[in-house]
């Protein structure tokens, strides 16, 4: 795994800042394969929302944005803004299939509660950010 940071920082990230499971990375790269966009990756990004406070988002991306993090793993590109980057680090990019059908999540050692939908979460036990959060899993 490579890693690159903002120029206005420098170095190099430590290894454990952010990576994609090897059947994550499968199913990315298909994905990416077929985006049509060259030298896209996926975008891995936080905002706030989902009934835990906290709402995971991923999008193919062939920007790279002022700020952006990007990590190569297991052949994909992953683009994460400064923002989201403190909510991520040593978390881990899956993708999980099941008997409702299949999508990416986020292996998040930094979350500390959970949505039962899988997708929201909460980093400190403290109340959603601005207020948001009270919609339940579907508010996302």
């Amino acid at each position: 795994m490579t890693a690159t940071i903002p120029a206005q920082t420098g170095g190099e990230l430590p290894a454990h800042n952010i990576t994609i499971s090897e059947f994550g990375a499968m199913k990315a790269l298909a994905i990416l394969s077929q985006s049509g966009k060259e030298n896209a990756g996926v975008r891995v990004f936080i905002k706030s929302g989902g009934c835990s406070g906290y709402q995971y988002g991923m999008a193919i991306d062939d920007r790279e944005l002022d700020g952006d993090t990007i990590v190569h793993d297991r052949g994909v590109k992953l683009l994460v803004d400064r923002m989201s980057l403190p909510l991520l680090l040593g978390s881990e990019v899956d993708f999980v299939e099941n008997m409702m059908g299949g999508g990416f999540t986020v292996h998040n050692p930094n979350a500390t509660s959970s949505c039962g939908c899988g997708h929201s979460f909460r980093t400190d036990g403290s109340q959603s950010p601005d207020g948001e959060g009270s919609g339940g899993c579907s508010s996302h």
